[in-house]
């Protein structure tokens, strides 16, 4: 590891050159490669995560350009995890990169997490992170959740002893209701901030340092920041229960 490409985080009292060596040791997998899922495995990449697995099942479309920092116009049609592989690759050499072009399930997404030090919220859509809070519950893998739509956004990092996002949101909103991109549209420049807490409650992680214990809001366009406490509920089906991948429509 040449000290020069981390020299300015090593610097940080937070991380130090001991941090640096915990960070280089650990795996991420950063599920989902859109507007969240770039910018936060450019930024592990570049904090020197040793190994980092991208999954996503998309390929990249011309919308995308506007928020999908690793994408390029030449870039369209292609598979958004090998073609975001291949570019972080030429980022950050040293560091092993993996990809995979595949569904998050129930019967795939522990594969896929298993072995992680920690597991990043790159997801559009509920039932990918209800399937993914599920396996990283029942495996007991500390992982961050965000979500940007419009001009704001969430993140909740959750680990083992701490509530899970099942206890935020018991079950699964009716399909449709929730805003999405496709309906309500998106300030380039919220995804950005977002992944950036996401990424640094991922590296607190890997760190072994405590997380926030809040769930952030996030208002980009307006300059608000909310923090709420979460309690974990006893009777959280998944984390108080252990009932994993049974979600009620």
């Amino acid at each position: 590891m040449s000290p020069e490409r981390y020299s300015r985080q090593t610097l940080l009292k937070e991380i130090g050159e001991e941090g640096q060596r915990k960070i280089s040791a650990a795996r991420a997998v950063v599920i989902g490669c859109g507007a969240l899922g770039t910018h936060a495995a450019s930024l592990l990449a570049r904090a020197g995560v040793g190994r980092i697995l991208i999954v996503d099942r998309d390929r990249v479309e011309l919308s995308n350009l506007q928020r999908q920092t690793l994408f390029s116009e030449q870039d369209i049609g292609e598979p958004k995890a090998s073609t975001a592989e291949r570019m972080l690759k030429r980022v950050n050499s040293v560091i092993e990169i993996t990809s995979t072009m595949t569904d998050v399930r129930a019967d795939s997404v522990e594969n896929l997490v298993d072995g992680a030090t920690v597991v990043v919220d790159g997801t559009d859509n509920m039932e990918t992170r209800f399937v993914v809070n599920d396996a990283c519950v029942k495996l007991g893998i500390p992982w961050v959740y965000g979500g940007a739509v419009g001009t704001s956004g969430m993140v909740f990092p959750i680990v083992p002893t701490g509530p899970c996002l099942r206890c935020i949101f018991p079950t699964l909103p009716p399909t449709g209701q929730l805003p999405t991109c496709n309906t309500v549209g998106i300030v380039n420049s919220l995804p950005t901030v977002v992944a950036s807490l996401e990424v640094t409650e991922a590296l607190k992680v890997m760190l072994g340092q405590d997380t926030t214990p809040e769930l952030l809001i996030i208002d980009v366009w307006h300059g608000d920041l909310q923090k709420i406490r979460v309690k974990r509920n006893p009777d959280c089906e998944s984390c108080g229960k252990h009932h994993y991948y049974a979600y009620d429509r």
